[in-house]
């Protein structure tokens, strides 16, 4: 299992669940952030740092997101070699 970022992330990319990620496992883009399925270890820590509530445990996505669970996985495989990893608070 593994924690997954969907759409009300687009566009907005908060970045105050990564500073809690023990597994820093996070990667963004310039739509939104995602989060690495095969590093998360489904701990939650993530969920209620989201401001924007787009954190779910991967069983859990509403059914209108569920694209997203396979959308974390493609992209962070895109993302992880160009080191788009996302590890410290963004200040915008």
């Amino acid at each position: 299992m593994a924690m997954v970022v969907t759409a009300p992330c687009a566009g907005c990319k908060y970045t105050d669940c990564v500073v809690v990620c023990p597994c820093e496992c996070f990667y963004g883009d310039e739509q939104q952030l995602y989060i690495d399925p095969d590093d998360c270890i489904d701990c939650g820590a993530c969920v209620p740092e989201c401001p924007v509530e787009a954190i779910f445990l991967d069983s859990d996505v509403p059914a209108k997101w569920t694209s997203f669970v396979q959308l974390n996985a493609d992209r962070v495989a895109v993302l992880k070699p160009l080191g788009a990893h996302v590890t410290e608070k963004v200040q915008r």
